[in-house]
């Protein structure tokens, strides 16, 4: 007799199909979590917007602001600085000079006396002395005219022909000047700016005022000169103080 009651053993299929099934399926309707960002170790965190994000890490627009914000504090620097345009020259004294050319120069030297404060001696040199008369001895005195123009007495016992052109940068007279009863010949150099007066003396040397002065100016500086005698004694002191 065949038993019809139904077994109460699970169907096989039925248990395979369970156990193959995952064991920890997420739930696929539940929210995923979002990351928390790493914290900054005692760091605060500043955020920015995008477009100054872009302007801070742009290198090319960053150095331009910086380059520009330099050159405007250079730029005012500038303005309140205060500043002179005018051109201060030394004053020289050429007491020394004076000193050697009158005692040891071959020839008599003249030098200017009596030349009111705003003349100003600013140069000075000697040439030749330490030559033991191989050389031609020359000095150089240079002043600023009470007219900001400059004039300048060169002497020398150099042959005259040579030595006048040179000094008076022209070879050509254009008259004479009297200076003191003494006649002076005249030259002018137009492209240089430059007026000369010059004389030679019975002893060979040659006495030339020259530089962008007038005649006028060039005059007084001539009619200033006197013969220098040999004096001998201790070498006077040289000082330079700036011009006032």
């Amino acid at each position: 007799m065949t038993d019809k009651t139904p077994s109460s053993a699970p169907d096989a299929e039925a248990v395979q199909t369970e156990a193959d099934a995952p064991a920890d399926r997420p739930e696929t309707d539940a929210p995923q979590a979002r990351p928390e960002p790493a914290a900054h170790a005692g760091r605060p965190v500043v955020e920015v917007s995008p477009g100054v994000y872009k302007r801070l890490t742009t290198g090319l627009g960053g150095f331009t602001m910086a380059m520009g914000a330099c050159l405007l504090i250079v730029l005012a620097i500038y303005v309140v600085t205060p500043r002179s345009n005018e051109e201060v020259l030394p004053t020289v004294d050429y007491g020394s000079q004076l000193w050697v050319m009158r005692n040891d120069a071959p020839f008599t030297v003249y030098a200017p006396e009596g030349l009111p404060a705003t003349w100003r001696p600013n140069s000075s040199r000697v040439h030749g002395l330490d030559a033991d008369g191989k050389d031609p001895v020359a000095w150089h005195l240079g002043f600023v005219t009470p007219s900001d123009e400059y004039a300048a007495l060169e002497q020398s016992n150099e042959k005259a022909s040579q030595y006048v052109p040179r000094m008076a940068n022209s070879s050509r007279p254009v008259g004479t000047q009297q200076v003191n009863g003494v006649a002076w010949t005249k030259y002018h150099r137009k492209d240089k700016k430059a007026n000369s007066l010059a004389r030679t003396l019975p002893d060979g040397a040659s006495i030339v005022v020259t530089g962008t002065a007038s005649y006028t100016e060039l005059a007084v500086l001539a009619g200033s000169l006197k013969e220098q005698a040999k004096t001998g004694g201790p070498t006077p002191p040289v000082t330079v103080t700036p011009a006032s």
